[in-house]
């Protein structure tokens, strides 16, 4: 690993948060490359948007907000083509953004471990830039047999080390999916499929599938796979409850923000959006409401090789070659356990961006500013307070 280089901010992340961060960062006039850096593992702009599946539809997701100074550039999210893939509407307007401002984002950048380094962070990470063929095959590693099998196949990848007075994580959480534990799930002989995994609604044709989630993605996902899938259930661990709206109330989702600013603040696990805010009923939405098809069945208790159970089977049964897990993420930390954040009652304690066991550390997008509800109020707010201690 070479000598690492030294900066005032790293930011770890270049979705919604992290790159609302960066835009206050260089309106108080610090230089990307110089005065902070940005590292991102995904292979290009995005955000997590860039890995959601090619069917879903700015106009059928959670509201993507703009970011701020976007105005600039004429664009807004509120004026993009509806019939293209979201993700590579944001995926456009991302790298836009990121040229316009200068912010010189590393990538992709795969962020291995933040540890204390006496009064500053270092920040250890891997460059996961495909290594071309003729290089590889200069350093010997094809072409040749492998004397144990402990000698890699393939180099590793090139490390690199940064120190930093101040840390942004604004990671996310595409990175952690969730997936609750239930009985039998190893023995099930078709595929589960989280969230994350989805790709195309062709996969599933002619399947029976069961779809687990009280969230818009479990909604959309019996939408799409209405007219493919062979049999469709949809179970939830809680009852829908449905908002007489188009849109997201401001009131349920002021409430939502209280409850993950309350839990940040007390460093305990964050609660579910959805479950603070309620689901509004478009127009695609009643209508599916009023066919029969998003009637959500309450969770079964066990499952088997082919087929899910309620009360071991006196519930009754519904058959599965497929089981997509729409349950949601939990926040990326992992890189972040060196420096012992994390509380006994699961979470970080969080305050006006900050954590409280280390002041050097921001977590950006997390509780009450997360991407979908507060991340650009949280850039300005994070990018002050690191202006304020500089």
């Amino acid at each position: 690993m070479t000598s690492p280089e030294r900066v005032k901010v790293v930011v770890i992340g270049a979705g919604q948060a992290g790159l609302s961060v960066a835009y206050y960062l260089r309106r108080f006039e610090l230089v990307a490359d110089e005065d902070f850096v940005m590292l991102d593992r995904a292979p290009g702009p995005g955000g997590a948007w860039q890995h959601r599946w090619s069917s879903l539809r700015l106009g059928t997701a959670h509201r993507v907000n703009d970011l701020p100074g976007m105005a600039e550039l004429g664009l807004s999210f509120d004026t993009a083509d509806r019939t293209l893939p979201a993700k590579q509407v944001v995926a456009e307007y991302y790298g836009r953004f990121e040229e316009h401002f200068d912010l010189r984002v590393r990538r992709p950048m795969n962020v291995r471990s933040v540890v204390n380094e006496g009064v500053d962070l270092r920040v250890d990470s891997e460059d996961l830039t495909p290594q071309p063929m003729e290089e590889l095959k200069a350093k010997g590693f094809f072409g040749r047999r492998r004397k144990t099998f402990e000698e890699p196949a393939v180099p590793p990848a090139p490390r690199h080390a940064i120190t930093t007075q101040f840390l942004v994580n604004a990671t996310g959480t595409w990175g952690s999916p969730f997936v609750p534990y239930y009985p039998g799930m190893a023995d099930f002989a078709g595929r589960h499929v989280h969230t994350s995994d989805y790709a195309d609604v062709e996969d599933f044709r002619d399947r029976h599938v069961v779809v687990v989630g009280g969230g818009t993605s479990a909604i959309g996902f019996m939408l799409e796979l209405e007219d493919v899938a062979a049999g469709l259930t949809w179970v939830s661990r809680r009852p829908i409850d449905w908002l007489d709206r188009q849109e997201m109330d401001l009131e349920g989702a002021s409430a939502a923000v209280a409850l993950q600013d309350e839990a940040a603040r007390s460093g305990r696990a964050l609660p579910s959006i959805v479950s603070g805010t309620g689901v509004p009923k478009s127009r695609r939405i009643a209508a599916g409401i009023e066919r029969g098809l998003l009637v959500a069945r309450p969770m079964f208790d066990r499952i088997e090789a082919d087929r899910v159970l309620w009360d071991g089977g006196e519930g009754g049964m519904a058959r599965a070659d497929a089981i997509i897990w729409a349950t949601g993420f939990r926040p990326e930390l992992r890189h972040l356990s060196p420096l012992k954040l994390r509380e006994k009652s699961g979470g970080v304690t969080v305050g006006q961006g900050a954590a409280w066991s280390d002041p050097r550390v921001f977590l950006a997008g997390y509780g009450p500013q997360a991407s979908t509800i507060g991340a650009n109020r949280a850039g300005r707010m994070i990018a002050r307070q690191i202006m304020a201690m500089l």
